[in-house]
């Protein structure tokens, strides 16, 4: 992820942001596509198990595996204000003891971040350029559970993308979204030995958990 990036990241998920989401997650629970690849982890034996879960968000994902008997949970998240919103959510329900957080880019850590059996990446994808990188550090930490939310790389995709990139340059802002075709993100996801467990499309978004 190039500086700009970054600092797009910090500027679009800012703390008066972040508040409001949350407010909404505690009122209406995770977002559908979030929910769907839940309840696909839950339909594993998770118990016990370790997760990590890049760019996490309010951690959605980490409270609901938490709460089904994962072990522990670490959440690499490039926002502060998500990493702030997630640690006091996670105390509050009791989970503190049990989730690390770690605010950065992922990529740049990855070297010195340990592998845990489930990796989570709940649109991610689309909020990084090199998709290769990102994809391939965090499928090779995957021990057992390899999930993805991104988005499905059809024409009216491309349509809304030049759209949202237009908007996005007249308000100046940084930040930027991608997107990168399945074919390729899967193909690095099945060199690691990994298969398709569960697959769910929406009219935008892809949901899917690998397994080895």
């Amino acid at each position: 992820m190039n500086c700009a990036q970054c600092q797009g990241i910090e500027e679009l998920f800012s703390e008066e942001y972040v508040a409001k989401e949350l407010k909404r997650y505690r009122k209406r629970g995770p977002d559908k596509t979030t929910r769907m690849l839940i309840e696909a982890l839950k339909e594993e034996n998770v118990e016990g198990l370790t997760l990590l879960d890049i760019g996490g968000g309010l951690g959605a994902i980490q409270h609901e595996m938490l709460r089904a008997g994962i072990q522990s949970t670490t959440d690499i998240e490039a926002s502060r204000a998500y990493v702030s919103a997630a640690k006091a959510e996670t105390e509050r329900r009791g989970y503190a003891e049990q989730a690390h957080y770690q605010h950065g880019n992922f990529v740049d850590l990855a070297a010195n971040i340990p592998p845990a059996d489930i990796v989570t990446l709940d649109r991610v994808i689309c909020c990084y350029p090199d998709m290769q990188k990102m994809v391939g550090l965090s499928v090779s930490r995957a021990g057992k559970l390899y999930g993805l939310v991104f988005p499905r790389n059809d024409w009216w995709m491309k349509v809304w993308l030049v759209i949202q990139t237009f908007f996005l340059r007249l308000s100046k802002s940084r930040f930027r979204t991608y997107l990168h075709p399945t074919q390729a993100v899967e193909d690095l996801v099945f060199k690691q030995g990994f298969q398709r467990r569960f697959y769910r499309r929406t009219f935008v978004w892809q949901v899917v958990l690998y397994s080895r």
